[in-house]
């Protein structure tokens, strides 16, 4: 008798800028084997010459966002929509349904192929986008908002100032909280990232 395929979990990690959501996903990756699916690379993907958000851009746009190999040439698809937030908001009516259903396709192979742990899923704007109601929990990485300001000064050389911008533009530390199931504190080092992980695994039976 053929044994059912045990549940592999999608689950979003989110959180902001500079909370280390890269050093979470490269953890889950590689010693928890979780497969990991990452939001921009797959827009990007989509918007390679033949793919579905590429065809869309084009159609919308026109041939002169192309550079000479007949790729989207993103400085000049940047300069027709920012700072124009209709044309930005078509823009993102095209690419963020598309990344969406390829997402929910990619899980499903992995699902199909049933060979990692969970599938991980992050995203710039995972809650704004609406990814919980397609992922099975969302878990928030939270870092302190001086830390952040640090992390990015130093490892990005943003200025102060910078980050402290793009930290207003993202969602407050209650709204991460209020959707997310879990939260992952960041604060520390990565051994404390990685205990805080095994838990988790031990509690879900995902090993």
């Amino acid at each position: 008798m053929k044994q059912n395929k045990k549940y592999i979990p999608a689950i979003g990690i989110t959180g902001g800028v500079g909370s280390g959501k890269s050093v979470v996903m490269d953890l889950l990756e590689k010693e928890f084997g979780a497969a990991v699916i990452l939001a921009d690379l797959v827009a990007h993907d989509l918007m390679e010459p033949g793919a579905v958000s590429y065809r869309q851009i084009v159609a919308e746009f026109g041939t002169e966002i192309l550079d000479g190999e007949g790729r989207i040439h993103r400085p000049s698809l940047s300069k027709i929509v920012f700072g124009h937030p209709e044309r930005l908001k078509r823009l993102n009516e095209i690419t963020h349904p598309n990344v969406k259903e390829e997402i929910l396709a990619r899980i499903a192979r992995f699902r199909e192929e049933g060979k990692v742990s969970m599938v991980a899923v992050e995203a710039a704007l995972l809650i704004e986008n609406g990814f919980e109601e397609i992922l099975d929990e969302l878990w928030y990485v939270y870092v302190k908002e001086e830390t952040r300001i640090h992390r990015l000064m130093e490892g990005r050389g943003y200025s102060e100032e910078k980050s402290r911008s793009i930290m207003k533009q993202q969602l407050r530390d209650g709204e991460f909280r209020s959707h997310c199931s879990r939260v992952i504190d960041n604060n520390q080092d990565v051994d404390s990232l990685r205990v805080q992980l095994t838990q988790i695994f031990e509690e879900k039976k995902l090993f």
